[in-house]
């Protein structure tokens, strides 16, 4: 017999379960939301999810079934061919009044988006300068396209400056970043990046999947937050985080859409996503910006956790957002944490390599407008029960 090809799976496998660091599957029943959840056969609060405005489980529910009621479900071919439907147009066309932009293009994910849009805006020849804590859409779309990649330094908009202001022969460069950073919960110093984007004449591209609805006077995200949207020449966003839906979308100039429909690969190629899901992004949309105390009450009630943890002496990095990791460094003790916290009825995800880096495990809090501040405190209260604390 033929030995197995496959035979180094186990090998790999084994080594991942001694590191601690191989993951496995649970199934949530219910619907999303604060919770309780069902997870793992326990009841628990759910501190893991990104529906940041609570709109997941019902805001858009009666939009989704009405549309399936009378467009069906499957758009059954390619955006380009004839699955692009009245609700997409009607999806883009809002997104785009609300980013303030000409046009927008939806995508079947948030990772396709991104991957699309870099690979169709750089490569053999071009340059592109993304952070080192960029989204794994972000760094993928980068080593496909080819071009040349310069990561800089976390937030370091000094040692950018010196890559960008090297006399490089290149055709393009595109500088590209998370606005809000997933694990972190931190800001890109988007003031600084658009003022090097207009100095060094490069595109300047934001994914703001983790902000869209949750910062700025409108909803709009973290360019809108810091006054520099007419310096950011691509924004990218989710509607499946604070937007409670599934998909990505590309907002920016009519010509920029124009050239992601003839060469964004993942829009031409793929099937476009069900009329039904852009349905529940338009209801999103009037929720975000008809009801902003949403999100002011959940950058309140997140603020009152960074306190509280920042008291207790745990370490939660420069975290300024509703995300709030709780940073343990090793892998074993961070997931004992998360196991611990199930114990008081609290979901709350360890996060390990390959999502952050080696040595920086971390607790990743999430939080939702859906939580309440008596929610937080039990989260506060049981961290603190925990006896092997690291230092401040």
């Amino acid at each position: 017999m033929a030995a197995d090809p496959l035979r180094w799976v186990d090998d790999e496998l084994a080594a991942l379960d001694t590191a601690g660091l191989r993951r496995r599957r649970t199934v949530r029943e219910g619907p999303q939301g604060a919770g309780p959840i069902h997870w793992n056969g326990r009841d628990l609060v759910n501190f893991g999810s990104n529906d940041y405005l609570g709109l997941a489980a019902a805001e858009v529910r009666d939009a989704v079934l009405l549309t399936i009621e009378r467009a069906g479900w499957g758009s059954g071919a390619s955006p380009l061919v004839t699955g692009r439907g009245a609700v997409h147009e009607a999806l883009e066309q809002a997104l785009a009044r609300f980013e303030g932009t000409q046009a927008a293009l939806l995508f079947s994910s948030g990772y396709a988006a991104n991957l699309s849009t870099i690979t169709a805006l750089v490569g053999k020849g071009d340059a592109v300068y993304l952070d080192a804590k960029n989204h794994a859409s972000i760094i993928d779309g980068c080593r496909l396209s080819g071009a040349r990649m310069e990561v800089y330094p976390h937030g370091d908009a000094t040692f950018l400056q010196r890559r960008l202001a090297r006399r490089d022969d290149f055709r393009r460069r595109l500088i590209v970043t998370d606005s809000l950073f997933s694990m972190d919960g931190d800001f890109a110093p988007l003031a600084e990046l658009a003022e090097l984007a207009e100095r060094y004449d490069a595109m300047l591209m934001v994914d703001e999947a983790h902000a869209t609805g949750v910062f700025g006077r409108l909803g709009r995200g973290v360019c809108e937050e810091s006054g520099v949207e007419r310096g950011v020449h691509i924004r990218v966003g989710t509607l499946s985080k604070a937007l409670g839906s599934m998909g990505g979308f590309v907002a920016g100039s009519a010509a920029l859409i124009d050239w992601l429909v003839n060469r964004a690969r993942s829009y031409i190629f793929s099937t476009a996503p069900p009329e039904a899901l852009a349905a529940a992004a338009l209801k999103a949309l009037d929720v975000v910006l008809g009801d902003p105390h949403r999100r002011t009450l959940l950058r309140q009630r997140a603020a009152m956790l960074r306190a509280g943890l920042q008291r207790q002496g745990w370490n939660t990095g420069r975290s300024n957002s509703q995300i709030v990791p709780v940073i343990l460094g090793d892998p074993q003790r961070t997931m004992d944490f998360s196991r611990a916290l199930q114990d008081h009825g609290l979901f709350v995800p360890g996060i390990r390599p390959p999502a952050v880096p080696p040595g920086e495990c971390l607790l990743r809090i999430s939080l939702s407008y859906l939580h309440s501040d008596e929610d937080v405190q039990r989260l506060l209260d049981a961290l603190a029960q925990q006896a092997d604390r690291p230092p401040g």
